[in-house]
């Protein structure tokens, strides 16, 4: 019998998952590092459970791979025979799942390594910030293998990347390296070898020291001013800049900055 969610019927695996408080960042570890941290039912049930449910102390969560990988996408070993309809509720639970990360209620950063490929690059764009080492590469070989994305990655990597870019990966089977991924638009930041965690973390930290009611701004309303008609996304612009100032904690911090408590921003 079909249900609504399938990931939702499927039993989260917690072993899948190794999930730490570091202050006030949540780290989530993929742990399936002998099949190259592969996508399952019980490794994405066990992630919506886990975006579902963040602590009220959270601020920042740092996504990371266990092991030499990222995520090398779809487990094709547990690829079964579907009809049409199975397929589509598949498709659906995915989509589901990266949905609570990508409107997740605080910033969510991919640190990534060795493969990010397939679903794993679909679970990357679902974060807000990524973060490569020199290892990361990335690619999309469902046109290889005779299926398609189905994990929101048509929807997400092309806003990152272009259609064409995206078509030529699926088309050609293409692969990125780390170092033309940070031109090309797959990731924000390029660290040296071994440091894409630390760094996910250090912005972790920083980015969980901002106003709550800014990161939700950024987060929630940003993609939706920036899809909007320009006139649309002005007045929206206009209603969360007045929210966001009338905040108690946005006065608190200005009044700092005028006082000069807080440093100016200055380059690094």
């Amino acid at each position: 019998m079909l249900t609504g969610n399938a990931v939702s019927a499927a039993v989260a695996d917690p072993a899948t998952l190794v999930i730490e408080t570091v202050g006030p960042v949540l780290t989530v570890g993929l742990n399936r590092a002998s099949k190259r941290n592969a996508l399952n039912d019980g490794m994405m049930a066990a992630i919506q459970q886990c975006f579902s449910d963040l602590p009220d102390g959270i601020r920042a969560v740092v996504v990371h791979g266990i092991g030499e990988h990222f995520s090398a996408g779809l487990d094709l070993s547990e690829l079964r025979e579907r009809d049409a309809t199975e397929g589509l509720v598949h498709s659906q639970t995915w989509h589901r799942v990266f949905d609570r990360i990508q409107y997740c209620r605080v910033p969510v950063i991919a640190a990534l390594q060795g493969a990010v490929i397939g679903g794993g690059l679909e679970l990357a764009c679902a974060a807000h910030i990524r973060v490569a080492e020199p290892s990361a590469y990335f690619a999309l070989p469902e046109g290889s293998r005779g299926i398609f994305v189905g994990g929101g990655g048509s929807v997400r990597l092309p806003r990152l990347i272009g259609v064409a870019r995206m078509a030529d990966m699926m088309l050609t089977g293409r692969v990125y390296s780390a170092t033309e991924g940070v031109v090309h638009g797959f990731t924000q930041y390029l660290t040296e070898a071994g440091g894409a965690l630390a760094k996910a973390m250090e912005l972790g930290a920083r980015v969980a020291g901002n106003a709550p009611l800014t990161n939700f701004a950024v987060l929630q309303a940003l993609p939706m001013i920036a899809e909007a008609n320009p006139q649309t996304g002005l007045l929206m612009e206009s209603l969360m800049a007045t929210v966001a100032q009338s905040d108690q904690e946005a006065k608190t911090r200005i009044r700092a900055f005028l006082d000069h408590k807080t440093a100016k921003v200055r380059p690094t």
